[in-house]
This record gives structure tokens, C-alpha cells and sequence, in this order.
């Protein structure tokens, strides 16, 4: 279905007043944008917000013009980056020479081969984090699942960026301080026209986070340059930049701002989306059935490896539906550098422009039953002819994620971890979307983890 072909009948775009609009954005503007989105059909929607107003995008051709057709025309800038920048400063996830250069020197490490190296490696890091879990299922006590899949993705992504570098103590203050920042971010992302000469709630808790990320990254970042090593961890490839090929080699700053910027993209986001994962299982007992029996053939007591990861075909279908419904980039704002025509509508140079992901992949006219969770919409040929930006969790075009292939190993690695020791019983909902840098449940995630018989340190 495309829009563009009837784009001459818009020569307006439809704008959502501020006394409609703003009230369900401050309540809830994930599912606020969402609904607008589907109430638009597709069309170019613009905001009132009295002195913001972004037009919102979901319709897939409009979504891969943005993102891929003329994504020079959007660029990742403007009030929506400005809180961003303070953490992840001149990097690959932001424009012009920081991300060639660092889209240069990370793409390769990457990279779905890269990936089948390390994942012997990570595998082993997951299966130790999930065996400390056996101490609070036998006890009965209740864990909470976002701190948790924080825990466990952090060790193993450390491993993977940092060489081993960091110790689990500093990896202990690393991770909580980077979700700090993505929360305490809320209220510049909502109210993005605030002046910084204006301290909003959550700026000291920011501040305060990226100073423990400085604290904890400068220090390793000396290290692997006085080592010069061959290894290939991220940072030791940053920090070989421009010493072979006598190239401009990038300073402490420049490494550090790559680093956090992929940290947050392999870390933050992959534990975000699987904590998303236990409340639904919990609500579907028929795709956890599913998924608990295909684990149970393939990987039985364990531990998980690599060599499981073709099996899990059912566990792959459930992420992908995951990521439908609970994208962590739930939003990609982009800035009009020029001014251009969208869906037939003038978009003025400065403009500000939402692309969400959370709200293209709850269009009815490209899913049936959008707000069902339905791992079938992901079995072999279910996608067959789908409209390519109908669903785009890792973004598109030149700056699509570079963490995807890390994602569909780390994840299902997790996944079949947990559950080929454990049934976890999950806190009754609802769980609601909390709109920060990451998607997350507002709420907590308590579960109960019930040990397996066959389990390792399971009671008789």
C-alpha cells in the first residue's frame, strides 16, 4: 500500500491541536503518538504544541524516505539530540565526519561473521551470569527482571567492547549509571524547547551519570592505548585507528564518545527490550508453551551454545514479534536540514520530524491485529512481500543499528539461558510503556523463578 501514489490530495497536513494533543502526550506519549498514528492512517501528522511542532511519521513510504531514500535531508540533529549529546557526544550516532569515521572502524567488528566468533565467548559470560540466579529461585525470592537482564547483558557486552578490560565492580557502576541517564533524560526529551540556562528535573541525576561513565571509561581507555594490542574488542580497534595507515588517530575524547555511544546501543537497549519479554509470556501461556518446549529439545539442561542458536527457530520468531511491539528506539527524531515535501506536504528546513517505530508497527494497514503479541507474523514466509519500513526495529538506511547481529546472538542466548533453568512467574500487570532514551516498563518486573528438575543446583 503506498500513499504517495493519492500524495496530491494532501496539500495539508493534519495537525492534532495542543489542547487535544498535549494532555495524553504528558500522560502517556508513547501510546499517545501511537494512536495518533493510527487514527491518521498513514498521513503526515503535525503536532501543536504551542511553540513545538514536529510532524509525525509512520507510514513506511514516508519512513524510508526519511530514513534511507533522502536520509541527507533528515539529519540526527536539533532539540531531540541536544539532551543525547551531553552523554554520547561526537559519535557514530551522531552526523557528518564522527560517524564516517566511526561507522569505519565499527562496522566490521559488527558484522554477522564477527559476531560467530565471539558468541562461543558470550555464551559461556551468560551462562555464568543466569547460574547465579539458582540462589534466589531456591530461596523463593523474587528478582526484578529489568535489573537483571541489565546485569546479564552488561557482563557480556563488557566482554565484547571492553576486552575484559573492566572489572566486575567498575561494570557494576557502569551499567546503573548509563540507566540512570536514560531515565533522568525524560523530562528534556518531552519538553525538548526548555533552555539548559533552565535546570529541569533529572539534569543534576544526568550530569552526575555521565561523571561515572568519564570515571570508569578514561581510565580503560589509557590502558588499551599503552598496550597496543592486536586484539579485537572495540576498543582496541578504536584505539588503532590512524596508527597503521598514518591517519589522523582519534583522541581519548573521540574514543570515548564511540564507546558509550555502542555501549548504550548493545547494552541498554537488548536488556530493555527482553524485560519486555516475561510479562508477555506470562499473558500468552500458549506462545510460552511453545517456547518453552522448543528450548527444551534444543538445548535441554545446558549450557546454551552457539552451535544452538539455527535450532531456536520459534525463540527467533518470539523476539522479532518482541521487538514489533516493544522497539527500544521507540523513537528516532530528525531534524529537516532542508526544506522538502513528505506525503505532499511542505516540510520547512528546521523542522523537527518523528519517525517511531512503537507507532509504524501498530498501523492496522500493515497488521493484522497490531496490538495482539503473535510470534506466527515472523514463521517462514508469514513476511513475504511486507513493505520493508513496515517494520524497522533497528532503524534504516545509513544509520540503521549497528548492534543487530549482536542482538539476534546476545538475545536468544539469554532467552535459552533463563528458561532451560528456570519458569519465571511474573507480578500481574499492566506494564506500561516508560518513554525514555530506551523503551521500558514503567513498572517493575518481579518474578518468581521456579528452578527446573533437570536444572543444575535444582532440589530433588
Amino acid at each position: 500500500m503506498s500513499i504517495d501514489a493519492t500524495a496530491g490530495a494532501f496539500q495539508r497536513s493534519r495537525t492534532v491541536p495542543v489542547h487535544r494533543a498535549l494532555p495524553s502526550l504528558v500522560r502517556d506519549p508513547v501510546n499517545a503518538l501511537a494512536e495518533i498514528g493510527r487514527r491518521a492512517k498513514g498521513e503526515v501528522v503535525r503536532l501543536d504544541l504551542g511553540l513545538f511542532r514536529p510532524y509525525l511519521v509512520t507510514h513506511p513510504d514516508h519512513v524510508q524516505r526519511v530514513l534511507r531514500a533522502e536520509w541527507t535531508a533528515y539529519r540526527r540533529d536539533g532539540m531531540f539530540w541536544r539532551p543525547l549529546r551531553r552523554m554520547i557526544g561526537a559519535s557514530v550516532l551522531g552526523e557528518d565526519e564522527p560517524w564516517e569515521s566511526g561507522r569505519k572502524v565499527l562496522q566490521p567488528l559488527f558484522t554477522r561473521r564477527y559476531i560467530a566468533t565471539i558468541a562461543g565467548e558470550m555464551a559461556k559470560v551468560i551462562t555464568d551470569c543466569v547460574s547465579r540466579l539458582d540462589e534466589h529461585a531456591q530461596a523463593g525470592r523474587p528478582v526484578d527482571g529489568m535489573e537483571e537482564m541489565s546485569r546479564i547483558v552488561n557482563r557480556a557486552v563488557i566482554r565484547v567492547l571492553f576486552g575484559g578490560r573492566i572489572t566486575v565492580e567498575e561494570g557494576e557502576r557502569l551499567a546503573p549509571a548509563y540507566d540512570t541517564a536514560a531515565t533522568s533524560i525524560n523530562f528534556r526529551l518531552l519538553m525538548p524547547f526548555m533552555p539548559y540556562s533552565v535546570r529541569v528535573p533529572g539534569d543534576r541525576a544526568f550530569m552526575k551519570a555521565v561523571k561515572t561513565v568519564d570515571d570508569v571509561v578514561f581510565p580503560v581507555i589509557r590502558e588499551a592505548r599503552a598496550e597496543h594490542g592486536e586484539s579485537n574488542d572495540v576498543i582496541s580497534a578504536l584505539c588503532r585507528v590512524g596508527r597503521e595507515d598514518g591517519d589522523t588517530e582519534l583522541d581519548d575524547r573521540q574514543i570515548r564518545d564511540n564507546l558509550v555511544s555502542v555501549y548504550g546501543a548493545a547494552s541498554e537497549s537488548t536488556a530493555m527490550t527482553l524485560t519486555w519479554l516475561w510479562p508477555l509470556l506470562d499473558a500468552h501461556p500458549n506462545v510460552a508453551a511453545k517456547l518453552y518446549e522448543e528450548i527444551d529439545r534444543v538445548v535441554g539442561a545446558g549450557p546454551v551454545t552457539p552451535e544452538h542458536l539455527p535450532e531456536l527457530r520459534y525463540t527467533n520468531m518470539v523476539l522479532q514479534e518482541l521487538l514489533r511491539l516493544y522497539p527500544a528506539g521507540w523513537i528516532f527524531p530528525r531534524m529537516a536540514a532542508r526544506t522538502t515535501e513528505l506525503g505532499g506536504m511542505r516540510i520547512k528546513a528546521g523542522s523537527q520530524v518523528l519517525i517511531s517505530p512503537y507507532a509504524s508497527h501498530r498501523l492496522d494497514e500493515f497488521w493484522e491485529r497490531p496490538l495482539e503479541f503473535d510470534p506466527e507474523r515472523f514463521a517462514p514466509g508469514a513476511r513475504d512481500g511486507a513493505h520493508r519500513y513496515s517494520y524497522f526495529p533497528f532503524g534504516g538506511g545509513p544509520h540503521q543499528c549497528l548492534g543487530k547481529h549482536l542482538f539476534y546472538v546476545e538475545a536468544p542466548l539469554i532467552v535459552a539461558a533463563v528458561l532451560s533453568r528456570f519458569r519465571p512467574e511474573v507480578a500481574a500487570g499492566p506494564y506500561t510503556p516508560f518513554p525514555a532514551a530506551s523503551l521500558r516498563p514503567r513498572e517493575k518486573v518481579m518474578m518468581n523463578l521456579v528452578p527446573l528438575r533437570h536444572a543444575p543446583g535444582a532440589a530433588a
